[in-house]
């Protein structure tokens, strides 16, 4: 097969994965802290329509991509509120927190659908963007999938070799054993909820600045759920994350290109695609449960005086 047919395609599934690659980071920053966040989705949406907004009304997409990273750490602070210092089940939490986030996304954002705000255009990077092939999926797309080529590194950096990375790991792995070294274990579960809450934020950020330029209900289509999918997938690791991002983002953008080419495959069947991967993915990684880097105390509240 000719390689420069399946260069569009390979440029759109890293453009398509990018929103669910800062989402899958953010959610494992949290779930490493031992917080199990369910609330990606409306996390996402949130961040989505703030950025949408912020740009709207200033023009700057710079400030309003920050400001989306903003509302989805106010958003992440509901569940960290009720899960720190409310004790409450954090699954229920992360539920209710989904619901909450489209439902006020989608009301707020009514009066704006089919309006469009400035956002990122492609920006490709002198001589890295000429190179054969790789040139044209990689460095010929826009700033905010930049960022997603520096910012696993600099999580792995965080978690595995600085000593915040190893206290929050440790608040998830082992909290009274980090109790015990004299670590503020809900301190450092915090840190996870608002700095994954942040990620997730920019993730639904991308898609109405960067990925659309315009906002419309129920933007992020289920990116949410994907992401928390793909956390398990890629055994609680930043690196596996860019790998898993990218293929579920293929898969999305091979069900787009089919139906716009007029396919004789049902719709339907094409839609749940990146779905039914996600539900082959939780089945396979499964199977090595064992192997993987998840939180030994992952989902386990405990309590402010620990």
């Amino acid at each position: 097969m000719n390689i420069e047919i399946l260069i569009p395609l390979l440029a759109a599934a890293v453009q398509s994965g990018t929103p669910i690659l800062y989402a899958t980071l953010g959610e494992i920053f949290t779930e490493r802290s031992g917080i199990l966040n369910l609330g990606v989705e409306g996390t996402m949406i949130i961040g989505a329509l703030s950025g949408f907004l912020v740009a709207k009304a200033t023009g700057n997409p710079y400030i309003a991509f920050v400001a989306a990273g903003l509302a989805g750490t106010c958003a992440a602070s509901i569940h960290g509120l009720v899960c720190l210092v409310f004790q409450g089940n954090q699954v229920v939490s992360g539920l209710a927190l989904t619901i909450l986030g489209v439902g006020v996304a989608n009301y707020l954002g009514t009066p704006y659908v089919g309006l469009t705000a400035p956002g990122f255009d492609p920006l490709p990077i002198p001589l890295l963007s000429e190179l054969p092939i790789v040139g044209a999926i990689f460095f010929s797309q826009d700033l905010l999938v930049y960022l997603t080529y520096i910012i696993p590194v600099l999580i792995w950096i965080f978690l595995y070799n600085t000593r915040f990375g190893l206290s929050l790991r440790a608040a998830g792995e082992y909290p009274a054993a980090a109790t015990a070294a004299g670590l503020k274990v809900v301190g450092y579960r915090w840190l996870g909820v608002l700095g994954g809450g942040f990620f997730m934020g920019l993730g639904g950020a991308y898609l109405s600045l960067a990925y659309t330029h315009l906002w419309t209900n129920n933007l992020t289509a289920g990116r949410g759920w994907i992401a928390v999918a793909l956390v398990i997938f890629a055994f609680w690791r930043p690196g596996r994350a860019v790998f898993g991002a990218y293929l579920f983002g293929g898969i999305m953008a091979l069900q787009l290109r089919l139906q716009a080419s007029g396919t004789q495959i049902p719709s339907s069947l094409l839609l749940m695609l990146p779905y039914a991967l996600t539900v082959a993915v939780l089945v396979l990684s499964s199977w090595w449960r064992g192997k993987t880097d998840e939180p030994g105390a992952l989902g386990t509240n405990i309590l402010p005086a620990d």
